[in-house]
């Protein structure tokens, strides 16, 4: 999904199905599921239905996460070789 932030930065990340586990993430593995996914302009950042959010400062690339979660950034410039 690609991310765009209101200072301008854009983000690409991937959810990849499988390398997460719990009741919060599995879900997402359903392509009709993750496609749920709004924007909350309160908390700032993306939610699916069950109540799952991601941080916003770790998608706009301030921090690195803790735990992936199963999200990989994919932006042509942030990409590790």
């Amino acid at each position: 999904m690609r991310i765009l932030f209101d200072d301008g930065v854009v983000r690409d990340v991937r959810y990849i199905p499988g390398q997460a586990t719990g009741s919060l993430v599995s879900p997402l593995d359903d392509p009709e599921y993750f496609a749920q996914v709004q924007v909350d302009t309160d908390a700032g950042t993306v939610v699916w239905p069950n109540g799952l959010d991601l941080a916003p400062e770790v998608l706009h690339g301030d921090y690195e996460p803790d735990n992936s979660l199963g999200f990989r950034d994919i932006t042509p410039d942030r990409q590790s070789a």
